[in-house]
């Protein structure tokens, strides 16, 4: 393409021209358009007139079909009703116990074991590393909608260059802890203020290789959360109060 971000948030003054994909020929006449066509309604924000707009110019080239109301994207499931929204992962959480051959295990009530020392493990790195890096992979997915995995998942996170065996029973504790919570997931409230909430909280110096503190972060949109994030400080605080 011929800008240098497909997200703009301004509006074009040029003509924009768009470079067909390698292996593409031919097509139907118009095709390139309704890829611009697409950009614009992004650009503009989903507002009703463009979405009308993109629409007309649809039902002149092509037949579409309308899927009705969302339920089902990219492994998040939707519910829906007038006074909320509800984002969860049951599916996708299921295919992870299923491949990890724990769907007839015990549940475990907590995602991972409180004074870990997993940084510490000195065993030799398991056989497979693949299988390590798939599962972390895949739990890495689910934090779009499980706030509670956010630090679990950082510290498993840390491993995948060389798993070893005590990271690798730490991750199927993780896959346990989800057979017990397979259906839990993050709720938009319809009618809350916009009035922005942050929770925050740190543990200082708790890697014992580098002595840097975890600060970890939720931030609610009335009553709704809408980010949330583990990450290891940039430097060594001196203090607790210093780490917060």
């Amino acid at each position: 393409m011929d800008v240098p971000n497909a997200f703009l948030h301004v509006d074009l003054e040029e003509e924009v021209y768009m470079r067909p994909p390698p292996g593409f020929h031919g097509g139907r006449p118009g095709m390139i358009r309704v890829l611009v066509y697409v950009d614009d309604l992004i650009i503009s924000g989903n507002n009703s007139s463009a979405i009308s707009a993109f629409k007309k110019y649809l039902g002149e080239c092509f037949h579409m079909k309308d899927l009705g109301v969302l339920k089902y994207f990219l492994g998040i499931e939707v519910a829906r009703s007038p006074e909320r929204i509800f984002l969860c992962q049951r599916k996708y959480t299921l295919d992870i116990i299923l491949e990890a051959g724990l769907l007839g295990s015990r549940p475990k009530g907590f995602p991972i074991e409180q004074n870990h020392t997993l940084a510490l493990a000195k065993v030799e790195p398991i056989a497979d590393l693949e299988m390590y890096r798939r599962l972390v992979y895949r739990l890495i997915y689910l934090c779009f909608t499980r706030p509670d995995l956010a630090y679990t998942i950082h510290i498993l996170a840390h491993f995948m260059q060389q798993p070893r065996q005590e990271h690798w029973d730490a991750a199927l504790r993780t896959v346990r802890y989800l057979k017990g919570s397979l259906s839990q997931g993050i709720r938009l409230i319809a009618d809350s203020d916009l009035t922005l909430t942050e929770w925050c909280d740190s543990d200082w110096a708790s890697c014992p290789l580098t002595r840097r503190s975890l600060t970890g972060w939720l931030v609610f949109l009335g009553r709704s959360p809408i980010s949330w994030k583990t990450m290891k400080q940039q430097i060594v605080s001196k203090s607790s109060a210093e780490a917060v």
